[in-house]
């Protein structure tokens, strides 16, 4: 059964060929032409990625992604921005988009793009499939199940977007080692993003507010200066 996309853009004739190259490729897709509109389909309709404007009349694309994840909706987000500007960017991903494209674009880029981050961040619901230890990745009080695209914090299960969950889980299978920037964005954002390694610091920092009691003295999530990030067991009682 193929993927559903919501599409969100109060252009037409990029809706248009959107939604004609994405059928093309096997999805099935929705549209909305505000961000109201976008907001309401991607609560009540679900769909499996959101490609999202950020210009959007009603309500802009950035406060429809804030509402999203404020609502605990986890929905992978493609951000569309017509402006070739950094802040823009970074506020989006700050908020929780996955990824973004600046117009004007290929649509046989957006697929592809769209397919990528897909895969990435499939669920691998395995109907029966009994918890297995060996599946998990363990450091303190921190579990991962790469395979349910699962992570719990001291028993709780922590709500994280897609690009949150394979930065940690990354972190995690890789502990104790340091990771540089442009080696975790060559990894978790799998293509190229020349100049933006403060993407990995916004996910670093959203990932701390999750899992560190003191946000200014991490003890899982080590920043090691000038190289990049580590992620390691706490000592102690930390």
């Amino acid at each position: 059964m193929g993927k559903n996309v919501l599409v969100v853009d109060d252009e037409q004739s990029i809706v248009t060929l959107l939604e004609y190259n994405l059928k093309q490729a096997g999805f099935t897709v929705m549209t909305a032409n505000d961000g109201e509109e976008g907001f309401y389909m991607a609560v009540h309709h679900q769909p499996d990625l959101i490609i999202l404007d950020l210009m959007l009349p009603k309500l802009d694309g950035i406060e429809v992604c804030k509402q999203l994840r404020q609502q605990k909706i986890t929905t992978p987000i493609l951000m569309l921005t017509a402006k070739d500007d950094e802040f823009d960017k970074v506020l989006g991903l700050e908020l929780g988009a996955d990824d973004y494209m600046t117009k004007p674009f290929s649509p046989r880029e957006v697929v592809a793009r769209v397919k990528a981050i897909l895969r990435r961040t499939k669920m691998y619901e395995k109907e029966g499939k009994e918890e297995n230890e060996t599946d998990s990745l363990v450091v303190g009080q921190l579990k991962i199940f790469p395979d349910r695209y699962e992570a719990y914090f001291l028993d709780e299960r922590l709500e994280l977007t897609p690009k949150e969950f394979e930065l940690l889980a990354y972190l995690a299978k890789y502990k104790g080692r340091v990771l540089t920037r442009d080696q975790l964005l060559s990894a978790v954002w799998n293509y190229d993003f020349v100049g933006d390694t403060r993407i990995v610091d916004v996910h670093i920092s959203h990932l701390r507010e999750k899992i560190e009691k003191d946000t200014k003295k991490p003890v899982y999530i080590k920043t090691i200066r000038g190289l990049g990030y580590k992620l390691e067991e706490p000592k102690g009682d930390e």
